[in-house]
């Protein structure tokens, strides 16, 4: 019998080594990606194999696992994707002299999207369906790690930057970044959770999102 390929670092005997250098097929990774995506939202996390995204993706189970490794990788991925999409990192960038207000203005209203988005919401869902009490804890931080985990270091690295360039005041910023999105968060997942018919209405999320920087600002404008 010949020796196995060696795996890579996350030790599935399925996973392998990539080469250096080797060129990535894209069109391979965007079909693995939407193709978990897809399945995770349907089946959770433990109901999705890496068979059956290998599967419906059109691709053998040793192609998806030369691109993200395991499935812990590839829902983290496909998650960023799908948050990307929608709330893409410039976001998070501020310049000096801009204008505050737009600028929190323009991550408020991306992260209500996000906070509004069905297949989003769906995703998260299914995920953490698995973290019951007899669950696996991991999933939870997972999903942390990819959502409102990012989110929260995004709006810090954010605070941090308008605060140097004299645009906020603040003392603690990460205590401000988690008020910022406490504000943003509004009914908006409680609506998208209990499936609301409104819920997506973009002056519904453009209300939400000038609100929330309102009540911000008032706190944190220097005086």
């Amino acid at each position: 019998m010949k020796p196995s390929a060696p795996a890579v670092a996350t030790g599935h005997p399925h996973a392998r080594a990539q080469g250096p250098g080797r060129p990535k097929d894209m069109e391979k990774r965007g079909a693995i990606l939407a193709a978990a995506q897809k399945l995770f939202t349907r089946s959770g996390f433990e109901g999705t194999s890496m068979d059956a995204i290998a599967q419906a993706a059109g691709v053998s189970k040793l192609t998806v696992y030369s691109h993200f490794g395991d499935k812990d990788s590839l829902f983290r991925e496909a998650a960023q994707t799908c948050c990307g999409e929608l709330m893409p990192e410039q976001v998070f960038d501020f310049q000096s002299g801009s204008d505050v207000r737009v600028a929190l203005g323009a991550i408020a209203l991306a992260h209500s999207r996000v906070l509004a988005n069905a297949e989003l919401s769906a995703l998260f869902r299914a995920v953490l369906g698995d973290c019951g009490a007899d669950g696996d804890p991991r999933l939870g931080r997972l999903v942390w790690e990819v959502g409102p985990g990012r989110a929260q270091q995004k709006i810090e690295h954010f605070l941090t930057q308008a605060v140097a360039a004299g645009g906020l005041e603040i003392k603690d910023i990460p205590m401000a970044a988690g008020q910022f999105l406490a504000l943003l968060r509004g009914d908006l997942p409680l609506r998208r959770l209990f499936i609301c018919a409104n819920v997506c209405e973009e002056a519904d999320i453009r209300r939400n999102a000038e609100a929330a920087v309102e009540m911000f600002l008032r706190a944190y404008t220097p005086r």
